[in-house]
């Protein structure tokens, strides 16, 4: 035993650098759902115009984007909640970081190839908001450089409306390009399309220098981290005529999308969030978009934030979404002041101005955000992604569909994965099996991978595996079916079970036989979350068996790895609700020779996860 503590007492070492592969649990409480559906509200819509020669100073977000939809819930008024409380998720850590800006170029691949050309519509607005920039002056040709051209929802309406223009379009994806050739628009001598890292390849290699009057930014700025941004201007400033103009439009500070990504621990830094995707997106602050572009070398003309109301009758919700959008022109040679500030100009016949529009938009109308219903409120789409995965126990020979790791800090379905706890627990209970032997067993987020209650299942009298989410919980049927035989699939039932939900529990507890409760609860990388301790107590206490006692009575196994929820925490949570603590094993080290320690005997357990640091509680009633 000396032994085994020492090997983890040297495992603790490397905590240090387990910190930057962090694993993450979704939070399954009934309460704590991080979306609540909402009716659209009665009031009347705003209309509100701002004249300023400077942007607002005030650059706090608004609490009422926060809006929450909870599953199964109903609200006669929009539930609205403020940024700060949802503000805490954990930001993304320097590994990851780091592969999302290696990555980028993948992530875009892999949205062009699921898309193609159906997911932006095309961007008919350009005519409407810049119109007059587009008309060639004295018979000339006007040269347009789309920075960021997707697959090709900017150029082709362009195109179409103005036939004397001459259209460069670039993408840092090589497919959306392959997109923008296929199309039936497409002609050569009117389109140049090339794929360009913009934040690292020069313009100048496919462009003329000097040479291009417009350049279109629509969505795109966003994408690129905020230290690379100052690289894609002066690229742009190379190919850009003195007085040509960026016609400018990206997400805003503020925006709904933006808060949904913040409490999600989607972060990468101030501002700059990665998205389930693993595109990333900016919010534009004025202030931070006009220093940006005067400090390499442009003139700000006119900025606008949009502030639209958006209505989807079909889930009951209403949003806002905003949006900047501005213009911007090339100095001449010489006209940065001594100070580097940008020198106004305006436009004939207008007067520099910043303007906020607030309006209503229906679903129906073309809003050009990159977030979409489906992607904010958690209709998944990952499952597109996902591995099978090979998992060995003793005497078990698992292969399961999971969805990989990367996606941790990006997919609200963090069940979709396996997590290391449930590998370690898996192991273990198929090492030890009169944990569960003849016992009704009962797993709480489970998640879709399932593979504890698979193992438990060749032991038990019966395993319940239950979960909050239904899309968790549907590829967890797929994974049990594939690899149990008739015999011991048979003895485990899947249900939903959101902690605190009194339909729920009745309905888990009913299939413990006479309504009795479980013998066996097992729950794997369930504690991460602080708000959902005490539903998650009070629920295995409602659920567990009050029959028996001492080594007949029935227990309460925990197995987790240590994050923002301390040890202390849980047991006074745990006590509250009427557990007694047996033993613990925590960080690898136990205190006592008790129940932990003896399935570790005999076995190499903890040689295989010798890397990771555990934590297992062993509560009774």
């Amino acid at each position: 035993m000396k032994s085994l503590i020492g090997y983890y007492w040297a495992a603790l070492l490397l905590e240090g650098f387990r910190q930057d592969f962090p694993s993450f649990r979704p939070d399954h409480t009934d309460a704590a759902q991080d979306a609540r559906k909402t009716k659209p509200s009665t009031s009347k819509p705003k209309r509100l115009r701002l004249v300023s020669s400077q942007p607002p100073a005030d650059s706090k977000l608004r609490p009422e984007l926060d809006y929450a939809m909870a599953a199964g819930e109903q609200h006669s008024t929009p539930q609205i909640s403020s940024s700060s409380k949802n503000s805490s998720g954990r930001p993304v850590t320097p590994f990851w970081k780091e592969k999302y800006e290696r990555d980028a170029w993948r992530y875009w691949d892999i949205f062009y190839k699921r898309h193609e050309d159906k997911f932006f519509k095309d961007r008919h607005y350009l005519d409407k908001e810049w119109g007059e920039y587009f008309e060639a002056q004295d018979g000339g040709n006007l040269v347009v450089l789309e920075v960021g051209c997707g697959a090709g929802n900017t150029i082709f309406p362009l195109l179409s409306t103005y036939p004397d223009i001459f259209v460069h379009a670039c993408d840092f994806s090589s497919r959306a390009v392959d997109v923008v050739k296929k199309h039936k628009d497409f002609r050569p001598d009117r389109v140049n399309a090339f794929a360009c890292d913009i934040t690292s390849e020069q313009l100048i290699e496919d462009v003329e220098p000097s040479s291009v009057d417009i350049v279109t930014m629509i969505f795109m700025l966003s994408a690129v981290a905020p230290d690379k941004m100052p690289l894609v201007l002066q690229n742009i400033r190379n190919i850009l005529k003195h007085g040509g103009r960026v016609l400018f439009r990206d997400y805003a500070f503020g925006d709904l999308a933006q808060e949904r990504l913040m409490s999600k621990g989607q972060q990468i830094s101030e501002n700059f969030y990665v998205r389930g995707d693993g595109t990333r997106a900016y919010y534009f602050s004025n202030e931070y978009l006009v220093d940006l572009f005067s400090k390499c070398g442009f003139t700000l003309e006119e900025i606008c934030v949009h502030n639209k109301t958006v209505e989807n009758r079909s889930l009951d919700l209403i949003m806002n979404r905003n949006w900047i959008q501005a213009t911007f022109t090339l100095n001449p040679v010489g006209s940065l002041s001594p100070n580097n500030q940008h020198v106004h100009h305006t436009r004939e016949g207008k007067e520099d101005k910043l303007v906020v529009e607030t309006s209503q938009k229906s679903d129906s109308e073309e809003i050009d955000l990159f977030v979409d219903f489906s992607n904010m409120f958690g209709i998944s789409r990952y499952l597109d992604e996902a591995q099978i995965v090979r998992i060995k126990a003793k005497g078990h020979d698992f292969k399961i569909k999971v969805l990989a790791k990367e996606y941790q800090h990006t997919c609200k379905l963090t069940g979709l994965m396996l997590w290391e706890s449930a590998h370690f627990m898996c192991s273990l209970l198929a090492e030890n099996p009169s944990i569960v032997a003849g016992r009704s067993v009962l797993e709480i987020g489970c998640g879709s991978a399932g593979i504890c209650s698979m193992v438990a299942a060749s032991f038990a009298q019966f395993v319940v595996a239950t979960d909050g989410d239904e899309e968790s919980l549907d590829l967890l049927r797929k994974n049990t079916s594939s690899n149990l035989e008739a015999e011991f699939l048979d003895r485990i039932l899947i249900r939903k079970l959101l902690w605190g939900n009194e339909d729920d529990m009745k309905a888990v507890k009913e299939l413990s036989g006479n309504g009795a409760g479980f013998d066996c609860i097992i729950g794997t990388d369930v504690t991460y979350n602080p708000d959902a301790i005490l539903p998650l107590f009070k629920t295995a206490r409602e659920l567990i068996s009050d029959k028996g006692n001492g080594d007949s009575g029935a227990v309460l196994i925990l197995c987790y790895i240590q994050r923002r929820v301390d040890e202390d925490s849980i047991l006074s949570a745990a006590k509250a609700q009427g557990f007694r603590l047996v033993d613990k094993w925590i960080n690898g080290v136990n205190e006592s020779n008790g129940v932990i320690s003896s399935w570790f005997c005999g076995n190499d357990v903890c040689s295989a996860f010798w890397n990771v640091t555990f934590s297992i509680l062993y509560f009774q009633v």
